[in-house]
């Protein structure tokens, strides 16, 4: 018979599991099995004591307190636990940003309903038939103004161009009632609109305030919609087979080893939770591009561009261009007529009623800056509270609702045992978890549905940068997209509007430039190129595939 020395002898037995605080006594699994009780599983072949751990799969293997299907259920119940986490973080998020856009929202809709029921309060009055003949002109404006804000396929620069001219065919045939004025004459008559300038500098400066201040008002309330739907889309992302088997065992294991309240270390916590979100931390650089953009454009709403004031005072722009063509309406007859001739005498008795309306037109409006002023102040803090959202996200899991301990415990989780946590803590991103010790995170696998969402913000920013400057990007794109390109920017109808213009001409789609304001810098976002959608589009796709590329 083989004799082993008695040191291999010594290491088996120091090499042997260990029991836990006790000598050889089994502990009773009494916490374990409340616990798992409460967790809605029958307590059927759940140990009343410890026992030997070699069937583990996940939880160290020493004594347990866990059978296989108790892991099992552990496991996925810590997968829906921490998926109800992240869920609930990203609600707290989704209702700031949708209370954001619905306090805008309101104050806009009001500010352009109290305009044009001031206008239908007035008008008849001041007016008569100039007004009542042609009630819908007016309304069919504030109905495409709306359309417009709610991101309908409207030009908005065509729209008003489109006011103008009907209320200007209609408002000379009524001015001067003894000619009979065929549409062949008024299309004459147009043509020579913008030479004469029947209502003044009114459409020219209403144009160039009103489409900036839309612009920016639409971009603005579709800015918080899109941050909101990204929170919602990414929260709803699942976790990974290898995300699971680390939330198991930083927050169940400890329970199978009977260690119920020891607490998970807090960077071990920050370990596991930075490698399941990953993909999620790297939306963070174009979420915070977001947020600027968003209070950029808040600067802008609520300064240069004077939203209050410019869609406010929509109505008595209307009413200071028609006087304009009522005191004027002479010189400008005879030099209509002297571009497109005489047109010939009606049959018709000429009416008085237009010498009995004239006179200089005083309209008041209300003033709702203030209001505006504290929508922007409470908007720009709470997105500035939000702009670190997603980096600082695993922090807050970890505090908040995994409990982690202080990270100066020794005495804590560390996912073996009771002691002190020692790996580093990694950066925050996909490319920082390479040498994750405790998720095995394949960096060269960017989780799609989160790249999409990073587009989208790219998307959004992008649209947002360009109203900070005065374009309306939709039709920036619609020229893209009519040339042959072929290409979208892969941005939902809903979310971002159609980019097809309303007006049957065969003109191309304008981009409505706004000439800089010197002393208004927003963000950078006026000083550098913004891209089309389509090109963001196309960069993502490779930084997406390269990686996979480099690590074959």
């Amino acid at each position: 018979m083989r004799v082993f020395p008695w040191g291999f002898w010594l290491l088996c037995v120091a090499s042997a599991p260990a029991r836990g605080d006790s000598g050889s006594k089994a502990r009773s699994c009494a916490e374990v099995r409340q616990l798992y009780g409460a967790k809605g599983f029958s307590l059927s072949g759940v140990p009343q004591a410890e026992i030997s751990g070699e069937h583990l799969r996940i939880c160290p293997q020493g004594y347990t307190c866990c059978t296989s299907e108790m892991e099992e259920n552990f496991a996925n119940k810590s997968r829906s636990e921490f998926e109800a986490m992240m869920k609930e973080a990203g609600r707290s998020v989704q209702a700031i940003l949708t209370a954001q856009h619905r306090s805008f929202d309101s104050y806009f809709q009001d500010l352009l309903n109290k305009s044009e029921k001031a206008l239908y309060d007035a008008f008849p009055s001041l007016y008569g038939e100039l007004y009542t003949q042609n009630a819908k002109v007016f309304k069919d404006l504030y109905s495409e103004l709306r359309r417009y804000y709610r991101s309908s396929n409207i030009n908005l620069e065509e729209a008003l161009n489109e006011f103008w001219t009907r209320l200007l065919e209609r408002l000379f045939k009524l001015l001067n009632p003894q000619y009979h004025i065929t549409d062949e004459y008024l299309d004459c008559m147009v043509k020579h609109a913008e030479q004469h300038k029947p209502f003044g500098e009114v459409p020219r400066e209403l144009k160039l305030k009103a489409t900036r201040a839309f612009i920016a008002a639409r971009s603005y309330a579709q800015g918080f919609l899109v941050g909101s739907d990204v929170v919602r889309k990414v929260s709803q992302v699942s976790l990974s087979q290898e995300c699971t088997r680390a939330i198991m065992k930083l927050m169940y294991c400890p329970h199978c080893r009977g260690m119920a309240s020891v607490r998970p270390c807090n960077n071990y916590c920050l370990n596991v939770v930075k490698g399941c979100l990953a993909n999620q931390a790297d939306l963070s650089t174009e979420w915070k591009y977001l947020m600027d953009s968003l209070m950029g454009v808040a600067d802008r709403i609520d300064g240069p561009y004077n939203v209050d004031t410019v869609i406010g005072t929509i109505h008595m722009r209307i009413a200071e261009a028609i006087s304009n063509l009522q005191e004027n309406k002479d010189s400008i007859t005879s030099k209509v007529f002297q571009g497109c001739g005489n047109p010939k005498i009606s049959t018709k008795g000429s009416s008085s009623e237009d010498k009995k309306r004239r006179g200089k037109v005083t309209l008041e409006a209300k003033s709702s800056a203030q209001a505006l002023e504290m929508l922007v102040l409470d908007a720009k803090g709470n997105l500035t509270a939000l702009k670190t959202y997603w980096i600082t996200l695993p922090s807050s899991l970890c505090s908040k609702k995994v409990m982690a301990s202080s990270a100066s415990d020794d005495k804590c989780w560390n996912g073996m045992t009771k002691g002190s946590y020692l790996p580093e803590v990694m950066g925050d991103g996909l490319a920082n978890q390479i040498n994750n010790p405790e998720v095995e995170v394949d960096i060269t696998k960017p989780d799609m549905t989160i790249r999409q969402q990073i587009m989208q913000l790219k998307i959004m920013t992008n649209r947002l940068g360009n109203a900070n400057i005065g374009n309306d990007v939709d039709f920036q794109d619609t020229s893209d997209d009519m040339s042959g390109s072929g290409s979208g920017d892969s941005c939902p109808d809903d979310v971002c509007g159609k980019r097809l213009s309303k007006s049957p001409s065969t003109r191309q789609p304008e981009t409505h430039a706004i000439p800089k304001q010197s002393g208004h810098g927003v963000h950078g976002a006026g000083s550098r190129s913004l891209p089309s959608a389509s090109l963001l589009l196309l960069l993502l796709w490779l930084a997406a595939i390269a990686p996979q590329h480099l690590w074959r």
